[in-house]
């Protein structure tokens, strides 16, 4: 198992913030060290494409920070108490390193060949709810399916969970299969001669090509079907799984920042979530 990362935080400053004492101690990253490293490549190299003399972090303290921000969800303020750093430097170095990571996420089609010509006999196709504080255009992130508000993500991922590929952001009031239509799905499945396995919410989406099987709905069932369910079920399980591991980066629990980074930081998280599995 990778020997976790360490947050070097002195245990015996005390800092005066807001009139309160703030401590700072070590904490540990369950992640691995070359994940620091590539990290840490990305954002060198960036600096030296723009030709950064000095910033107040070094690459590695800033790949550091984003990692923690975005695997143990802290907030700006304690980050930026943490690192020696002013909260909006925090918030840009975020920014800034969540955008190199999210440029490495795989599109759409380029992902469904990929898989395609790994052999992959099917992939999984799955929306989730990203949960966000209540903002003042609340209406349209509400979903009434989960009564909170949020973001929908779309996720595909191959037979045995790995994440393929993971769509942008659109308001938690989106079904399913109308975000599946607005990122077209089906027509990147048919280009790349897939089929997906989805739960009863893409159930109208493809109901001719058979590009999207989905369960049978209804009571009383023949026999036949049910068994038809259960094997789809059986299927689907472990790649329905994705989602669940996009959600061990506690920053994706619920966000407090704009709903509209939700995509980006669900693409960085992928870049680093099979980056991880690679090499661990």
């Amino acid at each position: 198992m990778a020997k976790p990362l360490v947050a070097e935080l002195s245990t015996k400053k005390v800092l005066h913030r807001q009139g309160l004492h703030v401590l700072f101690y070590r904490a540990a990253l369950p992640l691995s060290h070359q994940t620091l490293t590539f990290v840490s490549g990305l954002v060198r190299a960036h600096r030296k494409q723009l030709g950064s003399v000095w910033r107040k972090l070094n690459p590695g303290q800033q790949a550091l920070l984003v990692l923690v921000y975005l695997r143990k969800g802290e907030t700006f303020a304690d980050l930026a108490a943490g690192f020696a750093v002013s909260t909006s430097t925090c918030w840009r170095y975020v920014n800034e390193t969540v955008e190199l990571l999210a440029q490495r996420s795989p599109k759409l089609r380029e992902a469904l060949r990929k898989a395609k010509r790994q052999g992959m006999a099917h992939v999984v196709i799955d929306g989730t709810l990203i949960p966000i504080d209540r903002i003042a255009a609340d209406r349209p992130f509400y979903s009434g399916k989960h009564k909170i508000h949020g973001v929908n993500l779309q996720v595909i991922a191959s037979p045995d969970g790995t994440i393929l590929w993971v769509s942008g952001d659109l308001p938690g009031s989106t079904h399913d299969t109308a975000a599946a239509r607005i990122w077209n799905i089906l027509a990147a499945l048919r280009h790349a001669g897939l089929i997906a396995l989805g739960d009863k919410g893409y159930h109208a989406y493809d109901p001719t090509d058979r590009h999207v099987i989905t369960p049978y709905k209804g009571r009383n069932k023949p026999e036949s079907q049910k068994d038809a369910n259960r094997a789809h079920a059986r299927l689907r399980g472990p790649g329905e799984r994705a989602n669940a591991q996009l959600k061990t980066w506690r920053i994706l629990r619920k966000l407090r920042c704009c709903p509209r980074r939700a995509g980006r930081l669900a693409k960085a998280i992928h870049v680093l979530q099979n980056y991880e599995a690679t090499t661990g």
